[in-house]
């Protein structure tokens, strides 16, 4: 549906950054919401930073073309390699999804003791190991990548005996430090929410660093004073740089709903 107002932008390398819109969907309901996923390049989880950084500027200059207030950067390795230089070269304002979802873990933390999971570039930045540091030097920070986690919320395999023997593979370590909180650094992981929490157990909280990001954008809406009034009814568009039938296939599991017309742009 299409809106005058104007729009809050999200990027992601692909579909797992439908998490974020979702919680921003749920949260901002007034919202236009304008989504990117790179599709032609995805994933940007083994890539350089310097790639990283050459493929965000070229999604934040296609939305910027549609006249977006903000943006969202929804790819954890993104917001790692290349949020300082978005933030630098844009005159409005970008906002990441490590520092919310680190913010939130420090607040959830009882024992002082979080576990961070991502994809290899995340984790391999120490982007939320610095983020989480930055405001309390003290507190013990534990990482692991999982990278069979983003096929498997891809292809569906979320629940059943799979996903609860790769995630219990891959979280044994977290276990055995004993961490109280475990942050879901990838915009894929709450799709596995249900068979993280089964394997990690009810004494540790899960961050959805989507969630976290939902709050921070409100935040920074009401400050700014330019949170959509109401009176138009939200836009959602939906653009990719390759395959939208994929995509739009795909992004029903992670939206929860039909995504409708998806959008072909060149970059």
């Amino acid at each position: 549906m299409a809106t005058n107002q104007p729009a809050i932008g999200i990027f992601d390398s692909g579909v797992g950054g439908l998490t974020v819109l979702r919680q921003i969907a749920q949260r901002l309901p007034s919202e236009s919401l304008i989504y990117l996923g790179d599709t032609a390049r995805v994933p940007y989880g083994t890539k350089s930073a310097d790639t990283v950084i050459r493929y965000a500027r070229s999604c934040a200059a296609i939305l910027l073309e549609e006249g977006v207030k903000l943006l969202i950067v929804a790819c954890n390795t993104a917001s790692a390699f290349a949020l300082d230089t978005l933030q630098a070269d844009l005159d409005i304002p970008v906002i990441g999804v490590i520092e919310p979802g680190a913010v939130s873990a420090l607040n959830t933390t009882r024992n002082r003791r979080i576990g961070v999971i991502g994809t290899a570039g995340t984790i391999g930045s120490g982007a939320y190991p610095d983020a989480i540091h930055a405001h309390a030097p003290d507190v013990e920070v534990f990482v692991q990548s999982c990278p069979l986690f983003v096929p498997l919320a891809e292809e569906g395999w979320t629940s059943g005996a799979a996903p609860r023997i790769i995630a219990r593979t891959y979280l044994e370590p977290m276990i055995r430090q004993g961490v109280d909180t475990l942050v879901l650094g990838c915009t894929h992981y709450p799709l596995l929410h249900d068979a993280i929490a089964e394997v990690m157990g009810h004494s540790v909280a899960l961050v959805d660093s989507a969630e976290a990001t939902a709050c921070a954008v409100e935040a920074i809406l009401e400050s700014m004073g330019i949170e959509a009034d109401g009176e138009q009814p939200p836009g959602r568009r939906f653009l990719v740089t390759d395959a939208p039938d994929n995509f739009a296939r795909i992004g029903r599991q992670f939206l929860g709903c039909d995504i409708g017309i998806v959008e072909w742009v060149d970059f």
